[in-house]
């Protein structure tokens, strides 16, 4: 009797573990496939990346290459490619200026402005801006957090010229009245000063002075701006990176240079956000394709810039 029952019992331990293998070997056999699935799909996150990367290379190769000294090129691109010289950020178009002519004769120069930073692009910008001994312009707006504040103080400190854009960069408010704009704008004075100790004169309207979008009339936020002695700048080259669509780092170049021969002053709108990484690619080739043309220089935004105005106040 004893041992029928231990017989039943091996039985039964039998039976309770071939029980256990029939859960625990599917179980193990999905949880390997899972981690299996995981290690591929992050594999084939890199390599997109990668691919990216290596498209991004190809491309603002391709567009470095491209001859920067034929000048008649430059001085007859099709107006259909290049928007206008006074395109405000949205793609509309009107524009009251001139084509300036620089105070060095012969001398072009080129400005490279940047909108809407700092952000977390903003330190690569300055890195490659140090890289070729460029000056820039920032036209920045109010970001309290304390990761930007360093940002703010290494444009100063690098030479580079600091310059307002708004403090909230939100149109519907700062443009709901005169008071709501210079509430902004004081607001953001005062902030970098408080930062930098910089008292910044120069700015650039959202959406620049030609905008659809300002229920107050511009002309008398620009009446404003002169009585505070204060300078407001447009732009007559577009990079075309405001869109929210893609565009590849040889299109920015290509935008930049195709009339940057038909100016003595050159101000390009670009862009410093986050998710503006092509206007970063494309920066070290935009430099040398201007450091290549003659009688060319880069500066930044000074007293002696003659301002381009999209919108005049005469």
């Amino acid at each position: 009797m004893a041992e029928i029952d231990a017989e039943q019992e091996a039985r039964l331990k039998r039976f309770q573990l071939m029980k256990r293998l029939l859960v625990i070997v599917p179980l193990s056999t999905i949880l390997i496939l899972l981690c299996l699935c995981m290690i591929l799909g992050i594999r084939l996150h890199y390599v997109k990346k990668e691919l990216r990367k290596l498209q991004t290379r190809i491309e603002t190769m391709s567009a470095v290459s491209e001859s920067v000294d034929t000048a008649e090129i430059q001085t007859t691109g099709s107006t259909e490619a290049y928007t206008s010289s006074g395109v405000d950020e949205s793609g509309r178009i009107e524009i009251d200026m001139q084509e300036n002519t620089g105070e060095e004769e012969g001398i072009r120069k080129v400005y490279l402005t940047f909108d809407d930073g700092p952000s977390s692009n903003t330190g690569r910008i300055l890195d490659i801006l140090a890289e070729y001994d460029v000056k820039a312009t920032f036209f920045v707006v109010g970001k309290e957090d304390e990761t930007y504040q360093p940002l703010y103080n290494r444009i100063v400190e690098e030479g580079h010229t600091l310059a307002m854009h708004s403090y909230s960069h939100k149109y519907q408010e700062i443009y709901q009245s005169k008071e709501s704009y210079v509430q902004d704008l004081t607001k953001l004075q005062e902030f970098l000063y408080d930062t930098t100790g910089v008292w910044c004169r120069y700015c650039r309207f959202p959406g620049g002075s030609s905008n659809k979008v300002s229920k107050v009339d511009m002309h008398e936020l620009i009446e404003y701006l002169d009585e505070q002695d204060m300078t407001y700048f447009d732009w007559n080259i577009v990079s075309g990176d405001a869109t929210n669509d893609y565009i590849s780092s040889g299109d920015i170049i290509r935008n930049c240079m195709r009339r940057l021969g038909e100016f003595d002053e050159a101000i390009i709108l670009m862009h410093d956000a986050a998710e503006k990484d092509s206007t970063v690619e494309a920066l070290p080739g935009l430099i040398e394709q201007i450091q290549a043309m003659e009688n060319t220089k880069i500066v930044p935004i000074t007293d002696d810039t003659e301002p381009i105005h999209h919108i005049s106040n005469d």
